[in-house]
């Protein structure tokens, strides 16, 4: 067992049994927050199993988790826009430790890789999860809050 082995499980361990309750308990706001969430658990664990068992096909799993997950919670966003009108989630906390955590297992990997074809899509991949969390999570929120540039038309 590696280092890349114990830190999927740690990653699967912490935050993928909050996930679970979160999904399958609760109101329709915890429910939304929480499959956002596990998006972005279930993709960086395919990242560090991927280093771990040296398969470079569970790198493309994870890109076409990182561009379909943020995309199946717009989705959610847009169908559930009036259960979620009057009490919309707001997930700054979640958002912020998905991103972090993307950061730290991308420029992780991006160290173990060396330069070349295969740390581009590592960037890529840490980038589509970042920006991904962070539209979603606006988006379930109700948007960006007035008088930001992003509002502005």
């Amino acid at each position: 067992m590696n280092g890349w082995l114990v830190a999927a499980s740690v990653l699967l361990a912490a935050g993928f049994g909050p996930t679970v309750w979160g999904v399958a308990t609760g109101p329709l706001e915890r429910r939304v927050v929480a499959q956002n969430f596990g998006t972005s658990v279930v993709c960086l664990v395919m990242l560090l199993l991927a280093q771990a068992y040296a398969r470079p096909s569970y790198v493309d799993l994870a890109l076409v988790l990182a561009v379909l997950g943020p995309a199946g919670t717009l989705v959610y966003a847009r169908l559930l826009a009036e259960d979620l009108k009057d009490d919309p989630p707001h997930a700054r906390v979640l958002t912020a430790v998905a991103a972090s955590a993307a950061v730290v297992v991308v420029a992780a990997m991006c160290l173990a890789t060396g330069a070349g074809r295969a740390t581009v899509k590592l960037l890529l991949i840490g980038g589509l999860l970042v920006a991904g969390n962070v539209i979603a999570s606006r988006a379930l929120a109700g948007g960006f809050p007035k008088g930001t540039a992003a509002s502005r038309d």
